[in-house]
């Protein structure tokens, strides 16, 4: 009996769409012949339309941020922490022992794991200033209610730096930092690197960077990675004092280099094998062990009566002072590097803003040059590949447009379907609150495609019918009667095809929603304009005649 129910339920569903489908066709059909009667009767005033339309997008593509790419969640955190150059071992594992419990006290943290200084195999060298914690986070349906992403960050770092003052914290994500540091060589998502000789003068163009940068919407993380502080031992020669007792510069460095750093007096072979170790020699550890000890260490001084003794102190002038603990060098110069992120804005508005912060308020110094790395220079990279990629990819559809078509009228009426699907695209970009990223410019590249094959079918059905005879009015209604199916199956079928993507929440899904999202929009306007305004345009700028008799039965059209 209940598969009985079932089968008639089936048939009757079946039933239904049959009588469903035609009733649809034929309202569409009388509802749009009646819009036809409206374009033929106001061809300028539907093309006014649609080239204010596509002004607007125009407009509105000029206020949609700008990004490399949208940042792919991936269910972790990954949080960096630079302490004083100067803490030791035993002080910042505490730290990092005390900064792991806050963490973990978050109830979207699922554990967490942290690393303290260097990596064993030595591939990055930091001290033990340095700790980094992975973070894998929960499922985002176990999250508190109202917290998202953004939000937990904020809340991370608030945290932090309230119980860690003076302490830098930045937040990535494991996958995205490695990826970032390896093209940047900094660790951070972004960075201004500082180029030039003197690393007084980098370390203070940095700060003025990070001073002018510090009030910029959007801008966080903002650190300069520092290259001074550590306490070094400076020992300057006094040329006159040395020749006095005629000694030269490079006596007193070989003396120096042999009392505190130690000279190779010969190997020790290993019984049984080839291998064998440099026997250093140096001064005992009281006789160079601070300030003074270094100061009075012996300097020989061939006189006539043999060799004499004179104290370091005697020839040099010797002092504590403020040195380098690590220096960034790329393409055989030295540069200090500004990290930050940009949170709560597009990537391209904050990083613009900043650049022109910077030029207005800081001063380079002449042989130093600023360069902006990170996820902008990449995406700075990528437009400049795109400014290149475009133009030839619209050049050649316009090629083939006019090899079709072999005329230049023919081949601008089915390009103008272009800038019509871009609209829609543009559109729908600036509703969802997306920027512009390299994803939904290969968004914008299919779109093209869709636009050139819709502006073919319109304009070569128009042709035809013009071609067997028929009144260029009448032949418009055929094509527009004709065209209409051909035309919203190709958008929908793209349309549809791309409407799980562009609502997906998932993990991975937010590098594929710019792409779906601006060809779904491009697909959902684009029917609406290649039936109403390219008509229009046709009718208004074709100067098709009849190559054949006029009364002949015309050529059917594509269905």
């Amino acid at each position: 009996m209940a598969s009985l129910h079932t089968r008639f339920d089936t048939y009757l569903a079946y039933y239904r769409l049959q009588w469903l489908e035609p009733l649809v066709r034929i309202i569409l059909r009388r509802l749009y012949r009646r819009v036809v009667e409206r374009i033929l009767a106001y061809r300028g005033l539907v093309l006014g339309v649609g080239v204010a339309l596509t002004v607007v997008a125009a407009f509105a593509a000029s206020s949609v941020g700008l990004e490399f790419l949208p940042k792919l969640e991936e269910g972790n955190m990954w949080i960096r922490a630079v302490m004083p150059a100067s803490i030791s071992l035993e002080t910042g594992n505490d730290y990092a022992n005390r900064m792991r419990k806050l963490i973990k006290g978050f109830p979207e943290a699922e554990t967490v794991i942290s690393q303290h200084g260097r990596p064993d195999d030595g591939t990055d060298s930091t001290g033990f200033f340095n700790v980094e914690f992975f973070v894998p986070l929960k499922p985002m349906e176990r999250w508190r209610k109202g917290v998202d992403k953004d939000a937990l960050v904020a809340e991370m770092s608030e945290a932090l730096e309230k119980a860690f003052p003076g302490i830098e914290f930045t937040f990535s994500q494991y996958i995205q930092d490695n990826v970032q540091e390896a093209a940047s060589g900094v660790k951070g998502e972004n960075s201004v690197k500082v180029s030039g000789n003197d690393l007084d003068t980098l370390s203070k163009v940095a700060e003025d960077i990070k001073n002018a940068i510090s009030t910029v919407p959007g801008i966080t993380d903002l650190a300069v990675s520092a290259s001074l502080g550590q306490p070094t031992i400076r020992i300057d020669i006094n040329r006159n004092k040395a020749a006095r007792y005629g000694l030269a510069p490079g006596d007193i460095n070989a003396t120096v280099q042999a009392a505190i750093g130690g000279q190779a007096a010969g190997d020790v072979y290993e019984n049984g094998s080839d291998r064998h170790f440099p026997m250093i020699v140096r001064l005992a550890p009281r006789y160079r062990e601070n300030l003074e000890a270094i100061k009075r260490i012996p300097i020989g001084v061939q006189g006539a009566n043999g060799v004499t003794q004179v104290p370091l102190a005697e020839v040099a002038t010797i002092g504590l002072v403020s040195g380098a603990f690590y220096i960034y060098r790329e393409q055989q110069a030295r540069y200090v590097p500004v990290k930050f992120s940009v949170r709560g804005r597009d990537l391209g508005s904050a990083v613009l803003e900043a650049q022109q912060r910077v030029a207005e308020k800081v001063k380079i110094p002449g042989g130093y040059r600023v360069e902006w790395v990170g996820e902008f220079g990449n995406l700075k990279s990528a437009l400049q590949r795109l400014a290149v990629a475009v133009p030839i990819a619209i050049s050649l559809i316009l090629l083939l447009l006019y090899v079709s078509f072999g005329s230049l009228r023919d081949t601008l009426l089915a390009g103008s379907a272009i800038p019509m699907a871009l609209t829609g695209g543009v559109f729908a970009l600036f509703i969802a609150g997306m920027p512009f990223s390299i994803s939904a410019a290969i968004g914008f590249i299919a779109l093209f495609g869709i636009a050139a094959m819709n502006g073919i079918m319109v304009l070569s059905c128009h042709n035809r019918i013009v071609d067997s005879g028929v009144a260029r009015d009448e032949a418009l209604r055929q094509t527009c009667q004709q065209q209409m199916r051909p035309v919203l199956m190709t958008c929908v079928a793209a349309c549809v095809g791309l409407l799980p993507a562009a609502f997906s929440s998932a993990i991975g899904s937010q590098v594929q929603r710019p792409l779906a999202v601006v060809v779904v929009g491009g697909t959902l306007l684009a029917p609406c304009l290649f039936l109403t305004v390219l008509p229009a345009a046709i009718g208004l700028f074709s100067r098709r005649q009849a190559r054949q008799p006029v009364g002949q039965p015309a050529v059917a059209g594509t269905a």
